[in-house]
Formats: C-alpha cells, sequence, structure tokens
C-alpha cells in the first residue's frame, strides 16, 4: 500500500492545525536510500521554492525518477514558469455573484490565493478551480484585474511560508479535502499490466453509457490485463496516474470533458475521445463544410446568421430542419415547417451562436447509426422515432425524454452501402471510435452527423456482439497501450513523440 508523505524543508515550516502529516525534511527525502528503493508513495512536496535547480525543484524531479507519485510534478512547475501559459483556459462563467463582485470592485485587481483548488473568494470559485486543474500545485496566487470581466493576468505559485496565518485554517481544510479525495483509499498495488480511467458523470441524465454497459468495459478490460477505474468529474487530478482515459460522458469543448482529454493527451496516455475528435465532432457546422468539402452525401445543408435565416426556406424549401452547432441526443434540433414558425425560432436559435445550420427535411422511419474503431465498423444499429415525433428522442418541457424503438444488426447483415459510407465519413475525423448517423432515402444514402461519443448501452448497441463488443473496444485500448510502451521507433502512428492517439 502507498504511503502518503509530506516534504517540507524544516519542521518549523510545519504550523500547527495544520493536518496531521508523515513530515519528511527535503534532505532526508533526498539523501534517504530508503526513499530511492521504494516506488510506492504518495507526496505532497511543500518546499521554500520551486524555482529550477532548487531543493524543492528536485524533490519533484527525483520523486518522479524513482517512480513516486509527486504533486506538484516537474511539468507542473515548469508550465508555471511560462508566462505565455498563463491565460490558457482560465475561464470562469459569469454568475450573478461574480457580476455583483465585478461591478463593485471595477477596476481593481485582486490577487487571491488558491489552496489545493479552493478559494475564500467565491464568486471566484470556477477560476481557481479552472487554474488549479491547469497547473496542479498545492498553493497558487491568482492575479485578476476585474474590468467588466474577469481578466486572468497571472498564476503563480505559493510556497508553504508565503501561507499567511489568517489563511492556515483555509490551508489545513483544503489539504485535507484533496488527501482524502485524491489518495484515500489508496490504489492497490499494481496487479494489472495497465490502468484505465473511465470517466463518467453519475448526474448526467442520459450518459453515453448505462451502468450495466460500464460493468461490462470493467469486467473486459480486466479480462486482457487493464486495471479499470471509474472516475468523476473532480478528479482531474488523478487522470496522470493512468495509461488511458475513456471518457463515457457527453463531450462538450467549453467542458471539463475536453479539459480531461487535453490533459491526458499532454501526458502521452491513449484517450478516447481525443480532444480533435471533441472540437471536430461537436460542432455540427464543421461537420457540415468537412462532408461538404470531401463530397459526401448529406441533406441539403447551409450555415445563416441572424440577418439572413429567413432566406433559409426559399434556398432549400420547408419544412426545415433547424441546428445550433453543438448539441447531443437530439438536442438543439428544431424544426420549421414554414415561415412562420422559422421566424418565431430566432430568438432561441441565436441565444447563444452567431450561426445556425438549416437543413433539409428527410423523412424515414428510423436512422441507421454504424459504430466505427480505428476505421472499421463495428456494429449497426436501427433507432426508430419517438411515437408521435420526428425523432428518435422528444425531451419534455419537465426534462424527461421519450425514445423510439431499436433494432441491432450483424455489420455483415446490414445494407454495404450504409456500413461503407459511415466508414468513409468516420476516417474523415480520425481513428478512434464514432457512432455515424444516416438516412437510406430513395436517392441513396445520405448522411446526418459523426457522433465522437456514441452510445453503448447494455442490451442495444451490445445486442449482436454481447461481451465481444466491449472486449474489441477494451482490446483496442490494450494495443495502443502496448505500442506506446513498446516506444516510438515502433508504433509508427501518433504525433511527435510517436504516441498513439485515438
Amino acid at each position: 500500500m502507498a504511503e502518503s508523505i509530506v516534504i517540507v524543508e524544516n519542521l518549523r515550516d510545519w504550523k500547527s492545525g495544520f493536518p496531521e502529516s508523515n513530515l519528511v525534511t527535503a534532505r532526508e527525502y533526498l539523501s534517504g536510500a530508503d526513499y530511492a528503493r521504494r516506488s510506492a508513495y504518495h507526496i505532497i512536496n511543500l518546499c521554500r521554492s520551486y524555482r529550477y535547480q532548487s531543493v524543492g525543484y528536485y524533490c519533484s524531479l527525483l520523486a518522479e525518477a524513482r517512480g513516486h507519485r509527486v504533486f506538484p510534478s516537474v511539468r507542473s512547475l515548469q508550465d508555471l514558469s511560462r508566462r505565455s501559459l498563463y491565460s490558457l483556459d482560465v475561464n470562469g462563467q459569469t454568475s450573478p455573484p461574480l457580476q455583483a463582485l465585478i461591478e463593485r470592485l471595477e477596476g481593481s485587481t485582486l490577487k487571491v490565493p488558491v489552496y489545493f483548488g479552493s478559494t475564500s473568494v467565491e464568486e471566484l470559485r470556477d477560476h481557481a478551480r479552472q487554474a488549479f486543474e491547469q497547473f496542479p500545485c498545492p498553493a497558487l496566487e491568482l492575479e485578476v484585474r476585474l474590468s467588466g470581466r474577469v481578466q486572468v493576468q497571472a498564476i503563480r505559485p505559493l510556497t508553504l511560508r508565503q501561507v499567511v496565518e489568517d489563511d492556515y485554517e483555509a490551508f489545513a481544510r483544503a489539504m485535507t479535502a484533496f488527501q482524502s479525495r485524491r489518495w484515500k483509499p489508496s490504489r492497490k498495488p499494481r496487479a494489472f499490466s495497465y490502468d484505465l480511467a473511465i470517466l463518467v458523470n453519475p448526474e448526467e441524465h442520459m450518459p453515453p453509457s448505462d451502468e450495466r454497459a460500464l460493468k461490462n468495459f470493467v469486467s473486459a478490460g480486466k479480462q486482457l490485463g487493464i486495471d479499470v477505474d471509474l472516475i468523476g468529474p473532480k478528479d482531474y487530478g488523478r487522470v496522470a496516474e493512468y495509461d488511458a482515459l475513456f471518457i463515457r460522458e457527453t463531450t462538450q469543448v467549453n467542458h471539463h470533458t475536453y479539459r480531461f482529454a487535453r490533459r491526458a493527451e499532454r501526458e502521452g496516455m491513449v484517450v478516447m475521445d481525443d480532444p480533435n475528435s471533441i472540437l471536430r465532432c461537436t460542432n455540427k457546422a464543421y461537420l457540415a463544410e468537412l462532408l461538404a468539402a470531401h463530397r459526401l452525401p448529406t441533406p441539403k445543408t447551409r450555415l445563416y446568421d441572424k440577418t439572413s435565416l429567413l432566406q433559409a426556406g426559399k434556398d432549400i424549401g420547408y419544412p426545415l430542419v433547424m441546428k445550433l452547432p453543438e448539441g447531443a441526443f437530439s438536442r438543439g434540433v428544431f424544426k420549421a415547417e414554414n415561415a412562420e414558425q422559422l421566424e418565431s425560432l430566432v430568438p432561441t436559435l441565436f441565444q447563444s451562436t452567431e450561426l445556425v445550420l438549416a437543413q433539409e427535411y428527410v423523412y424515414t422511419e428510423f436512422d441507421w447509426r454504424v459504430g466505427v474503431l480505428n476505421r472499421q465498423p463495428l456494429y449497426v444499429c436501427q433507432y426508430r422515432m419517438a411515437k408521435q415525433h420526428w425523432q428518435i428522442v422528444r425531451h419534455e418541457a419537465d426534462g424527461t425524454f421519450d425514445e423510439g424503438g431499436y433494432r441491432t444488426l450483424a455489420v455483415e447483415d446490414a445494407p454495404a452501402d450504409v456500413v461503407t459510407m459511415a466508414v468513409k465519413a468516420a476516417g474523415l475525423i480520425g481513428d478512434g471510435l464514432y457512432g455515424v448517423d444516416l438516412k437510406a432515402t430513395d436517392k441513396g444514402v445520405v448522411i446526418i452527423e459523426i457522433n465522437d461519443n456514441p452510445s453503448i448501452d447494455a442490451g442495444v448497441e451490445d445486442a449482436v456482439l454481447k461481451k465481444q463488443l466491449y472486449a474489441q473496444i477494451m482490446g483496442e485500448f490494450l494495443r495502443r497501450m502496448q505500442l506506446r510502451r513498446a516506444g516510438p521507433e515502433t508504433t509508427g502512428v501518433g504525433g511527435k513523440t510517436g504516441h498513439p492517439v485515438i
């Protein structure tokens, strides 16, 4: 079992009231042969300085060389030394309390301490969390300017000696929560060849995989020598502990799912969905242009802004299907039977976007969905329209939803033109796991969209392959993790590092 230790340069740095911890001095850690021989340590490095080649820097550097899990990592220390990175991804939501703070302190610059991702300035907790996620470090100072909005001007690491006495209680409380969240209970000794995390969100109403499917993924992984853990949105700091990340939560760009994917890719992990697939698939405007550029058949589709939307009826004809660029599971999709209905949709359509898609309405009794993994067809489903509705999912005002029926076919039993078109479309995005939606019409097969995070529910998509479906997906993860561990000279895939990227 891994032992947790806290490194300080002098035991007097540890104040009364701080969490009871196994304290080790930096000198003891750097020179102690026992620490060099054992790899099962979880370390919080609270040295007096993290600058390059300082004692604190070497504690993190040697910890990583010894196979210890250390916080902060050398990567975090390097990132914090580069001012050009400070503004990346630090974007908080302007809630009413935050807006009130901006108005009250307009023109002011604040220096906000952040301890283990927490801050006492409640209005800036989203900014603090995102800064901590991007630059994981025990204590940070977030310098923000309030000028109509929150402008992050600098993010600096704070040492333990820079924590002011008034903040001792807040520091202690945040550290206790961090240790409980991240390292307790300790991970079991390594009994598998690889570790894979599946990102899920128990609060999601329509997750890509249900509970039974997730259990099947875990079981399939273990049979292949992969230890599979389910992690949640609050586990960003644990991502680097794994060899691979499988996202089974509905993805969005301005969302923690994208940050998880980016973090995993930066760590050289195998990740599905990869950030590029999320960027490309979650925006229907991008998909429309991509498919058009490669001359793949789709319903007649055009992009419109607020001033030109009413021209869509003349360009395409009624009925029209209106789509917000970002949406999933039939959300953000509307139907206009005539010009009056189209005009009534304008306020709703342009609340959060400058462009919308207008698409020809093509009626079919069902949509085809082809699952594609690594440019090969994996499963084929027919999704029927919800009862008395024109979509496969009907969302009610109270948050409930109805779905149509389904039928799952073996790949070899599905129409060849549907399968071929789906594989071709998915290949434009990458070589990950995709779900391609198509319609078979009298004029041929047309592509509706490509999903980077396709549904895989027990009893639906796995109705034909059953447990073999999960084994094939976990097997692809295994293949790529093996290639990654073998090194760039053997992979022939991925970017500059040779890491396989899904």
